[in-house]
């Protein structure tokens, strides 16, 4: 006799043992940033001993390391709002017009997120060089755009369509110029898709490394960057502060997700995400 086949909901085995997979790496970065140095590294422990929380103390009154904090934070919001500045008007023009090359240029656009960032840092760093970028957060930010505007207007296009013709035309009689409809009723009515994409452009500049890590030496250098040149050779390093730099650099992330976190649900239902 064949056997009824079980609904998805009752066959937990899988996403439990995906689950486990998953955050396994998470739960064993926050242990350890709770362990000593020598308990981190005399063997196999699931939980802290003593725990202690002197390697968030170092990590929040080092300069060193709370300067990379606020590099990162900073590079990354300005990546954000020049990655909108250019994505809302390029994306509003690919939505309501038509013009030579368009489904080239917006192919395009999707391309230039396929090159790997390794075979453009050494042309940014003597042009960086020659310009006096190099070390500077601005710089980071707009090499960062390289990858963060073409996601932007892929997303915001889709957007931008949903968006009747109409409000455009009324938004014309009533005399107002483009700025002020952008301002007033264009961004107001995507909010949730500018809300993703600004999600989407700040996470990929906060954990962004080659980049980072190439065009800057010393006063620009953000967290990943840090964490990165501290690394070292196994054996020669400090796991537990590493691994609470690890949790601070999760954090931010995490906040920006409860934040947004209507934005991305109304977001990602809505757009280009919903037509893929």
């Amino acid at each position: 006799m064949i056997k009824a086949f079980k609904p998805y909901r009752q066959r937990p085995v899988i996403p439990l043992v995906y689950a486990i997979f998953v955050f396994l790496p998470l739960y064993w970065l926050v242990i350890i940033s709770f362990m000593t140095q020598d308990e981190a590294t005399s063997g196999l422990s699931f939980f802290p001993k003593n725990p202690t929380v002197n390697n968030y103390l170092y990590i929040l009154t080092d300069p060193g390391w709370t300067l990379g904090f606020v590099n990162a934070a900073i590079y990354s919001g300005l990546n954000v709002l020049l990655s909108l500045a250019v994505a809302i008007p390029a994306a509003y023009a690919f939505s309501r017009y038509q013009f030579l090359g368009d489904k080239h240029l917006f192919f395009w656009f999707l391309a230039s997120r396929m090159t790997p960032s390794a075979v453009l840092f050494l042309p940014l760093i003597q042009l960086y060089s020659e310009v006096g970028l190099m070390d500077k957060v601005l710089g980071v930010a707009l090499a960062h755009c390289m990858f963060t505007v073409p996601v932007a207007v892929w997303i915001l296009e889709g957007f931008f369509k949903q968006i009747p013709p109409e409000i455009d035309e009324t938004s014309k009689i009533d005399g107002r110029g483009w700025i002020s409809f952008a301002v007033k009723i264009l961004i107001p009515v995507a909010a949730p898709g500018i809300g993703v994409a600004a999600f989407f452009c700040f996470m990929a500049s906060w954990v962004e490394l080659i980049l980072a890590n190439a065009l800057t030496t010393t006063e620009a250098k953000p967290i990943v960057a840090v964490l990165f040149r501290a690394g070292g050779p196994l054996g020669f390093v400090h796991l537990p502060i590493l691994c609470a730099a690890g949790v601070l650099t999760i954090i931010p992330g995490l906040g920006l997700v409860y934040f947004v976190r209507h934005y991305l649900a109304t977001g990602l239902s809505m757009g280009r995400v919903k037509r893929m």
